[in-house]
């Protein structure tokens, strides 16, 4: 794989996306890189700060992971963008020598960043780790995942929390379009690189068909929908995905920011999404809480205690196999670091897994039926299995 890799890097292998099924509305596609293909429908590990939480990347790729996910934001505070470059970038720092996308450090300068002053030109914060004062930019944005280095480097947009009033909404949606326009001019004509535009306009269905139409305008290479999944009920999230999927492109990739749970991804699947990053898996498994086949198991029951089985014995995850829960319980009732790295393990692999069923069945054509038994499954759940 190494060398392939290598080939591809120096034969300059451009940036593409290929659908290869259909199932309904749901799509199986491969984006090709310099860096290695994505297989899609696909689901991106959130490597924040260069790691993803608890895991050997060696680890992430053996269970199916194609690409990971980066932040600007938090890599430009530490240990910032430039001595990432010093070192030779994103890919050589973490160890990930196949594709990484870097989103664009908006939703973090929103959502963590204290005393913000946003206008046109960009938004000034101070920093949630010491208060010192940063000015990110569309330009400085692109300038930071340039460096990074990444394969996929998203829009600077501005994500506002639900609920808003309509103005308010429109306004920042208009803002992220001229954004847009910006970032494409500082990324270039880049052949083995690619910039998504993201789709937003909170929930108000004619906000979101005239961002994503305007978007679908400036030729970009992918599209996201963001501003999405954050704290809205998933009915919310579904119908702006039902009025949004039909305006974006069709052979271009989507990608969903943020989401989700294993039911997320299976119902915006359903409606034409592609590509997905979650902090879930690897937060939930933090705290305790297991995905398996047979639906979430928390491993802080009591009830835990004693049982000798295993999360799942069919598994190919020595995770989810070789340990009893009543281990499992035990490291985390005695916050042993042991117990999330081995149900973070486990639910990387479940993600990963329900993606690879998720692929084969719409190339069989099959995925309505496929999404549907996997539902009443969760729903029926095996009692004496959780």
């Amino acid at each position: 794989m190494g060398n392939e890799i290598n080939n591809r890097r120096e034969t300059g292998v451009e940036f593409s996306f290929r659908l290869l099924a259909t199932s309904a509305n749901a799509r199986r596609g491969l984006i090709s890189t310099c860096r290695g293909d994505i297989r899609t429908p696909a689901f991106m590990p959130v490597g924040t700060a260069a790691t993803v939480k608890a895991m050997y990347m060696d680890q992430v790729r053996d269970l199916g992971a194609d690409i990971i996910l980066g932040n600007t934001y938090h890599l430009m505070l530490r240990p910032g963008a430039e001595r990432v470059a010093k070192l030779g970038g994103l890919h050589e720092f973490a160890r990930w020598k196949y594709p990484i996308l870097t989103d664009s450090g908006g939703f973090q300068v929103m959502s963590l960043s204290a005393l913000r002053k946003l206008d046109e030109k960009g938004v000034t914060f101070k920093s949630h780790i010491d208060g010192s004062s940063h000015y990110l930019s569309p330009e400085r944005s692109i300038e930071i995942q340039g460096l990074l280095g990444s394969d996929i480097q998203m829009q600077l947009d501005e994500c506002i929390a639900l609920p808003a009033e309509y103005r308010e909404i429109e306004r920042a949606m208009e803002l992220s379009l001229r954004w847009a326009e910006r970032c494409k001019s500082a990324f270039g004509k880049q052949k083995t690189r690619a910039m998504f535009g993201i789709v937003q306009g909170g929930d108000q269905p004619e906000l979101r068909i005239r961002s994503a139409q305007k978007l679908a305008d400036m030729d970009l290479k992918g599209y996201a929908v963001g501003g999405l999944a954050v704290g809205e009920p998933q009915e919310v999230m579904l119908s702006m995905l039902d009025e949004t999927c039909p305006a974006m492109p069709h052979e271009k990739p989507r990608y969903l920011m943020g989401v989700g749970t294993p039911d997320d991804i299976l119902e915006s699947v359903a409606r034409g999404i592609d590509m997905f990053d979650c902090v879930m898996p690897t937060r939930a498994g933090r705290h305790g809480l297991a995905y398996t086949r047979h639906g979430k198991v928390n491993l802080k029951n009591a009830r835990h205690s004693e049982d000798y089985r295993p999360l799942d014995e069919t598994s190919s995850c020595p995770a989810t196999r070789d340990y009893s829960r009543a281990y499992l319980h035990h490291l985390v009732k005695c916050n042993e670091a042991l117990g999330g790295m081995l149900l973070t393990w486990n639910n990387l692999a479940y993600y990963q897994l329900q993606m690879a069923e998720i692929r084969q069945a719409i190339s069989n054509n099959g995925f309505e039926e496929f999404r549907l038994l996997t539902k009443e499954q969760w729903e029926r759940g095996d009692i004496q299995a959780l």
